[in-house]
């Protein structure tokens, strides 16, 4: 008979969501396993978090620590690159004008994984506990989940948490589907160097006609991280040019927006899809971050919305799971909760992208007066701001509306 221990939550997916999980659930009393293997340093990507994450953040004693490997946001400049006819003014939103300090923090996603790692290790051991091996299977059942781990060791939690990403065996386990729906872009990435003109904690966003061109404040005062949207043949046209030769290319895409650029990282590809779970869990599961929702790196939404996914969980768990964290009322109270914030934060990005790529005028159109009526109204560009960091509650786009949106196109 396999080896059988027991926990009242198990966490499968060691990425950032997972480990702020295992930490979360920790600090509601409850013991907890984290599942997954130790990340690899390898992601050459970086997260923007804003908003709601960092009180909550705060409130889980992790923010110093991420804040402390971090670049300050304060201002967000949209600039229109797309050439088109009708071109919207650029627009700055500053982040003192809604009396913040900054939007929120740019940080290295392997930082912000070491640093999660090293919150966790300083847990109580015997509440917190990791798993370093994969998962080979679950089973979802009424009285409990049972997680089959590599070496035939059995975990047996009475809720299980799916942060194990876009391919969750958890999700799999709970019989939820998934809509998913891909794009005509990949996002390269790579991290600039700019010595002779510093970023000024100034986030810049080109609009083009293949989606944003984007530097973010990264590490020090002088380098910054690049999401750069294009068709996938011009993505891995970039990717195999020389490191000089791509420098020079990247300064001209940005006007010279900081002058010389020198590459110190090597580009990395990603292909732009989407995809949202059709609800958020499942017998003895709650389902969080990708394993519920992905969708491209525009609007720095993604772990944002993740972490949204686990305080609301928790706020259920302390409310109506004390007795039993897994019981069917609350992980489908959970569900409900998640439904609006996540189908209207998915739609708002898809529309966004869309906008951009579509040759149709009326997205264009809409964009762009947006952008105008944001410089010209201070009242409106202080509801904009606002609006794109706090959690939304009904804003007239559920998965229903979106749905009809696509049957009528």
């Amino acid at each position: 008979m396999s080896h059988e221990r027991k926990v009242d939550v198990a966490v499968v997916g060691s990425g950032p969501a997972g480990h702020v999980a295992a930490i979360q659930m920790a600090k509601l009393g409850l013991s907890c396993v984290l599942i997954g293997p130790e990340h690899g340093g390898e992601d050459g990507r970086t997260t923007a978090l804003l908003g709601s994450s960092v009180p909550y953040l705060q409130s889980l004693g992790l923010w110093d620590g991420i804040a402390a490997e971090g670049q300050a946001l304060k201002i967000m400049r949209l600039i229109d690159d797309t050439g088109r006819l009708f071109k919207a003014p650029t627009t700055e939103f500053d982040s003192s004008e809604i009396d913040l300090e900054a939007f929120g923090y740019n940080i290295d996603n392997n930082r912000l994984v070491a640093t999660l790692h090293a919150a966790l290790e300083v847990q109580d051991q015997e509440r917190v506990i990791q798993d370093k091996q994969l998962a080979r299977s679950v089973r979802l059942e009424s009285d409990g989940a049972m997680i089959e781990m590599e070496d035939g060791s059995v975990w047996q939690a009475r809720l299980a948490i799916a942060a194990d990403g876009r391919k969750s065996i958890v999700r799999e386990a709970a019989g939820v589907e998934m809509r998913k729906w891909a794009y005509p872009q990949t996002a390269m990435v790579v991290n600039l160097h700019h010595p002779s003109t510093p970023h000024n904690n100034i986030s810049t966003e080109f609009h083009t006609k293949t989606g944003p061109f984007t530097l973010v404040p990264y590490r020090d005062g002088f380098t910054s991280s690049l999401v750069c949207v294009v068709k996938p043949e011009d993505a891995e046209r970039l990717k195999g040019m020389d490191r000089h030769l791509l420098a020079l290319e990247l300064e001209r895409r940005s006007h010279s927006i900081y002058g010389a650029f020198e590459v110190i990282s090597d580009p990395q590809s990603f292909p732009l899809s989407g995809m949202v779970a059709k609800q958020f869990y499942g017998p003895r599961a709650a389902l969080i971050a990708e394993s519920a929702h992905a969708f491209p790196p525009i609007g720095a939404q993604g772990l944002n919305l993740s972490l949204r996914d686990i305080s609301s969980l928790a706020d259920v768990i302390r409310e109506d799971g004390a007795g039993d964290p897994g019981a069917d009322d609350v992980v489908q109270t959970y569900g409900q909760l998640r439904r609006s914030d996540i189908w209207s934060r998915t739609a708002g990005v898809h529309m966004l992208n869309m906008s951009l790529i579509s040759a149709l005028p009326f997205g264009q159109g809409a964009r762009t007066a947006g952008l105008a009526l944001a410089n010209m109204v201070p009242s409106l560009r202080k509801l904009m701001m606002k609006a794109g960091l706090d959690a939304p509650t009904k804003i007239g786009w559920t998965a229903d509306a979106i749905n009809k949106r696509e049957k009528h196109s």
